[in-house]
């Protein structure tokens, strides 16, 4: 079965529509991992990041998209000595 073309001139529906739209071009793939990106970037946790992409598992979304849980290390290490501070641990902490 052949793909419906929204133009004769175009070579996909999705072609086509980024320039009807005045967008620069892009593939699908990428809009995928541009996806990934702000799911993890507004906080999703890998589990719910699995689901939405389809991976078989956590660990297989980690492989792929790793690099953007990177920046993520200050924000953790800031809110866990918050949490500490709050739970009154401060002797724990060395001060």
């Amino acid at each position: 079965m052949k793909r419906t073309r929204s133009s004769e001139g175009s070579r996909s529906w999705f072609a086509s529509a980024l320039k009807s739209a005045g967008l620069p071009h892009m593939t699908i793939h990428g809009l995928r991992h541009t996806a990934a990106s702000l799911a993890v970037q507004s906080g999703a946790n890998v589990k719910t990041a699995q689901r939405m992409l389809g991976h078989t598992s956590a660990a297989m979304t980690l492989d792929v998209y790793a690099d953007l849980f990177d920046s993520d290390l200050d924000e953790v290490s800031g809110a866990m000595d918050a949490a500490a501070r709050s739970a009154g641990i401060d002797a724990l902490l060395g001060e």
